[in-house]
């Protein structure tokens, strides 16, 4: 029997026969699902849909890491 929720077949159908989940554990949270969604968009049934989803992720990571820079930048000028 497939096992659908912990290895479902559109998780290693990528050509490289790779699950992305080998690469996006080494990445933060917002960069390793905009590339999960990535990965996978072809390998479902919308991948317009998933595509969104990254650039939701992406777009997400950057507004977190200007902020970041953002409070660097105060911290330094002692605000």
């Amino acid at each position: 029997m497939h096992d659908v929720v912990n290895n479902p077949k559109h998780y290693t159908s990528h050509p490289s026969g790779i699950d992305c989940i080998q690469i996006t554990e080494h990445m933060g949270f917002n960069l390793g699902n905009a590339i999960k969604y990535v990965w996978r968009s072809d390998l479902k049934n919308d991948a317009i849909e998933d595509l969104n989803k990254a650039i939701w992720y992406i777009q997400r990571e950057i507004e977190r890491r200007k902020k970041q820079e953002l409070d660097s930048y105060l911290e330094e000028c002692g605000k």
